[in-house]
């Protein structure tokens, strides 16, 4: 049986009450959304997972240095926090009226103060785990570059719609007529936060807003694919890369988390930001898995 419930109020002192449709900020399990999008691209032979980024990126590449000699930035290594990106400090916060929404090219130049220094490469890649939005902005740029299409709308035709996940978005503003069907954002004292709806202007790393019912048809899919019959056609190899441990991380898979527990694996994607903590956790383990596939499609 099946269990999806709501508590408490969309804002304290208000009156509308969290519903099984309520929209949160999911924040960085924006990321294993994007890694479905990547490898969905990848089924359709629009990216490869190990060809050089600098080869379909067109409106910004990758800045050639010491780091990028021998080994090359590639879609694994950013999806894995293996690339060699480390994010600036104090940034990739939430949306600033005074820079407004950037593009992805003047973040990744470094013009805006969600990223206040041009992004590089400074490890060498492969060789350390660093956890990275810039990492996901350069994904970002090279699926617009390499598909023509803006990246929300590529998420929606290519995730959203297929996937029936029909209260997700990653669009920036909230209309006043849809703001009672979003949850604000309060701190740990349950105090609201002064942004009310903390956006976060770099979609593919941050920027989806879903609920718990949506999210659970995500991982479904990835199960579903695992057997080889999900809806998007994304192979059981490529999932299989997604939920294998990248590099010498034995934690990292593509997009998402991972955590051998009594022999059954645990794949998890997180989320953290002003306002909301969100977590999303599929264990393989069959008495699990066919309760989450029997009851929810």
């Amino acid at each position: 049986m099946s269990v999806v419930e709501g508590f408490g109020l969309t804002k304290v002192g208000g009156t509308n009450k969290v519903n099984l449709n309520t929209i949160f900020n999911a924040c960085s399990i924006s990321k294993f959304a994007t890694a479905m999008l990547v490898l969905e691209l990848v089924s359709r032979g629009t990216l490869e997972l190990d060809q050089d980024v600098n080869d379909r990126l067109i409106s910004w590449k990758v800045p050639e240095n010491i780091h990028t000699q021998s080994e090359k930035v590639t879609l694994r290594n950013l999806l894995s926090h293996h690339s060699g990106f480390i994010d600036p400090e104090g940034s990739f916060g939430e949306y600033n009226s005074t820079d407004g929404i950037p593009t992805m090219v003047d973040i990744l130049m470094g013009k805006t103060s969600y990223s206040p220094e041009p992004l590089k490469v400074m490890n060498e890649l492969g060789s350390v785990f660093q956890y990275s939005d810039s990492g996901y902005c350069v994904i970002q740029q090279l699926i617009e570059d390499a598909s023509g299409k803006p990246f929300k709308a590529l998420m929606k035709e290519m995730i959203f719609e297929p996937l029936f996940m029909k209260n997700s978005t990653l669009e920036h503003t909230i209309p006043d007529r849809n703001r009672s069907s979003f949850a604000c954002g309060h701190n740990k004292e349950g105090i609201l936060v002064e942004a009310k709806y903390p956006i976060y202007p770099y979609p593919a790393a941050a920027g989806l807003w879903s609920t718990p019912t949506d999210l659970a048809y995500l991982a479904i899919e990835m199960i579903h694919s695992l057997n080889g019959c999900g809806r998007l056609g994304i192979s059981k190899t490529l999932i299989n890369e997604m939920i294998t441990p990248q590099y010498s991380s034995p934690w990292a898979g593509l997009g998402v988390f991972l955590d051998h527990l009594d022999r059954n694996l645990e794949v998890t994607s997180l989320g953290w930001g002003i306002g909301y903590q969100s977590m999303l956790i599929v264990h393989q383990s069959k008495g699990l898995i066919g309760e989450l596939i029997n009851s929810l499609t």
